[in-house]
């Protein structure tokens, strides 16, 4: 079965609307991670259904590294973002896993992607979703 790790930091707001939408259009065809920066984000994506889930550096730093999808904001590859949440480590596994990386063009840093157009969240999620996990799901069945 494949894996999608979805990280999220602070509240858990975008990781839990990426993993509820995930098993409502893909039921138990993934087994979905939840990584959070830290207990309560971790928490949230469990309530919202994620298979199983660990928090801090430590755990995110192993887990990339043998998933096939990772999910996110944008701030999961910069170091010091989320309000410092992303460590270093963390950035640095997450950039160099050999996963499928589908990030969501967020960020709270003092950094703009040029040539991004402003769509709302919920826009953005239904894209992630339906266009990318679904197309890797049908090419990796």
């Amino acid at each position: 079965m494949k894996q999608i790790c979805v990280i999220d930091g602070q509240g858990g707001g975008i990781g839990s609307a990426v993993i509820k939408k995930i098993k409502e259009l893909f039921n138990e065809n993934f087994e979905i991670i939840a990584l959070g920066t830290n207990a309560i984000a971790t928490a949230q994506m469990l309530k919202a259904r994620a298979n199983r889930g660990a928090s801090g550096e430590n755990a995110i730093v192993q887990t990339v590294r043998n998933v096939d999808i990772i999910i996110g904001p944008i701030g999961i590859i910069i170091a010091h973002a989320m309000m410092g949440e992303v460590t270093t480590g963390i950035a640095e596994a997450v950039s160099l896993s050999p996963a499928k990386k589908f990030l969501i063009p967020l960020s709270q840093e003092n950094i703009e992607l040029v040539g991004i157009t402003a769509m709302p969240l919920p826009r953005i999620l239904e894209a992630l979703i339906e266009e990318h996990v679904h197309k890797f799901y049908k090419n990796n069945k």
